[in-house]
């Protein structure tokens, strides 16, 4: 996986410019379709174009009023500001309310064409550092039924700590993120390094939206960098490894509305 590594100092902020004049579907500015690529996943061509994909975790009305979770849907676009993808949490009512966000789930992610494109799929797992044995996976797939790669949470008594691996199990890349992970008036960064930890090679941001939307919703905005030239499926399962973030550490805030009892 050729990639060129950045210095360890990768800026953490992700502007996304107006666009004008862009193609539009359903009143949606899509990114336009790529060509095919040889040895490229279906679906992956977009991703050989761009090096920050943002993520923009849609408000639920019913949610909000309620209480009650419901399904997770996003939108993912590029630095221009155009959806690239759209994806949408696949759970059912008890799984979602009863489990929470330590829940299994599998997200589907589609292109502009209605292609389902991606698919992550998160097995019932604990995330408490006493129990070192049954820590978080996640598996990629692209196309849906093909594993491209896996994020696997690595036990540590203060970080969060996760690998990237291949379909093969090799290490790949780690990921690195801070001893207290709290999104308070400021950005919360998952730095992703070489496999010795020595050199920066991406980053996965979590960014502050705010008191109001921090507090009482868990729709969350999300950074990803990394290489133009990191392998297509890497990036992708960078992807995966955001969507396993926020479940793990910033889909409570419906937990905290509901033991608060706001409703």
């Amino acid at each position: 996986y050729g990639f060129q590594a950045q210095p360890m100092g990768v800026p953490g902020g992700f502007v996304v410019p107006p666009v004008q004049n862009q193609p539009t579907m359903q009143g949606t500015i899509w990114m336009p379709i790529p060509p095919s690529i040889p040895n490229c996943p279906p679906g992956l061509e977009y991703l050989t174009q761009i090096d920050q994909v943002v993520i923009h975790q849609q408000l639920e009305l019913l949610e909000i009023v309620t209480g009650f979770e419901t399904k997770n849907k996003y939108e993912l676009k590029n630095a221009l500001g155009q959806r690239v993808y759209f994806a949408e949490e696949d759970t059912d009512f008890c799984t979602r309310n009863c489990c929470g966000p330590s829940r299994p789930f599998t997200i589907r992610i589609i292109d502009n064409l209605g292609h389902e494109v991606i698919t992550l799929q998160r097995p019932l797992r604990c995330s408490s550092c006493c129990c070192p044995c049954c820590l978080q996976e996640l598996e990629i797939q692209a196309p849906p039924g093909t594993t491209v790669g896996y994020v696997v949470q690595n036990w540590h008594a203060c970080l969060p700590k996760f690998t990237i691996q291949d379909e093969k199990r090799m290490d790949i890349l780690k990921i690195t993120g801070p001893c207290v992970v709290c999104s308070c008036c400021e950005d919360v960064n998952f730095e992703v390094k070489s496999l010795d930890e020595t050199c920066a090679v991406g980053r996965i941001s979590k960014q502050w939206t705010g008191f109001v939307k921090e507090m009482f919703t868990d729709a969350d905005n999300f950074g990803i960098s990394f290489p133009m030239d990191l392998d297509v499926k890497m990036k992708a399962v960078m992807i995966g490894a955001c969507f396993l973030i926020d479940f793990m550490f910033f889909e409570h805030a419906g937990d905290r509305r509901q033991r608060a009892g706001v409703w």
